[in-house]
């Protein structure tokens, strides 16, 4: 038989970084069911408030982010490197870098608009 899903390696150094809104950076990399993503934040780069229908799971291996939650955004945290935060479908969120941060996203499913590029909130104005 055939495997017509053959495992895939990669390494994030081969992977092209996408320059976003200011000095933000995202790498991606994509599966049938997840992806996973590497956004690289300078101190004060911020993301607005957005939500999404996918579970988001957020592991910073450097730096820390300030998240504000909910519709009011009245429930912060500040995940800090070697913490997770796991962000719920459809829970409105913004990040700000409290300092140059590494961030490893992982979404379920796959984030459409990242991959289409329709992800406005994050991009820089034209």
């Amino acid at each position: 038989m055939i495997e017509t899903k053959a495992p895939k390696h990669y390494r994030w150094d081969d992977m092209p970084a996408e320059t976003l809104k200011g000095t933000l950076t995202r790498r991606m990399i994509t599966g049938d069911k997840m992806m996973i993503a590497e956004v690289r934040f300078k101190q004060g780069d911020y993301v607005p408030q957005h939500s999404h229908h996918n579970e988001q799971i957020t592991f910073i291996t450097a730096g820390a982010l300030q998240f504000k939650l909910g519709e009011a955004q009245d429930q912060e945290e500040i995940v800090r490197a070697g913490e997770v935060l796991v962000i719920p479908a459809h829970c409105p969120h913004s990040a700000l870098a409290l300092e140059d941060t590494i961030d490893i996203d992982i979404f379920c499913p796959p984030r459409e608009d990242w991959l289409s590029g329709t992800d406005s909130y994050i991009r820089n104005e034209e």
